[in-house]
């Protein structure tokens, strides 16, 4: 069971990175939230592995602390939610700012979350609003990222990784365009505001 992969970004996109472990390339699927603290390709990262292993697939979720990978446990040891939908649920929500959200019992904030209704979010707070405060969240801070091209393929890689996320085209086309994205834009920063408008 991997726990750990330390090597170097050899591919990064939104959802997913490509880790050079000594030569061995692993392909770990990643919340926005640890996107977001990531070095630019080529550089050096230790994340934290959870391994998921089904009958036809071992996929590897990766994670920049311990507590991130701690909540990612908590979440899909509710029923009913799966490796896929918890990523999902940090990608669109900070582990300080979701935690918030499990303790305060707001359930508007999570059924807006794409895969989880109202029951779903009713079962993750009276599941795990005991359990998050033994985690100890704080504000994650985050590092900049490597100047993203030109606003186009800005804008194509924002719509790609919602769309994966479960988000409908025409709804995140429609967020984008309340999005003014500027020369200095990054990819994580335009994500980042799309996600504050779907989520109004």
């Amino acid at each position: 069971m991997i726990a750990l992969l330390t090597g170097k970004i050899a591919h990064k996109a939104p959802d997913f990175i490509i880790l050079d472990v000594n030569g061995v390339g692993y392909r770990v699927q990643i919340p926005f939230s640890t996107y977001y603290t990531l070095p630019a390709e080529g550089g050096a990262v230790s994340l934290q592995i959870h391994t998921s292993v089904k009958e036809d697939a071992i996929n590897l979720y990766g994670f920049r602390t311990q507590q991130e990978k701690e909540l990612f446990q908590l979440l899909i040891g509710v029923s009913g939610v799966g490796p896929k939908l918890a990523n999902g649920i940090l990608s669109n929500s900070e582990p300080s700012e979701l935690a918030d959200s499990l303790l305060r019992g707001d359930l508007g904030r999570l059924s807006a979350i794409p895969g989880i209704g109202k029951k779903t979010a009713e079962r993750l707070v009276l599941e795990l609003k005991e359990k998050v405060k033994k985690l100890g969240l704080t504000q994650q801070t985050q590092q900049d990222v490597a100047p993203a091209a030109a606003k186009q393929e800005i804008r194509e890689d924002v719509l790609s990784a919602l769309i994966n996320l479960g988000y409908k085209e025409a709804v995140v086309q429609k967020a984008l365009s309340d999005v003014r994205i500027t020369e200095d834009a990054t990819v994580e920063s335009i994500l980042k505001q799309a996600l504050k408008v779907l989520m109004k």
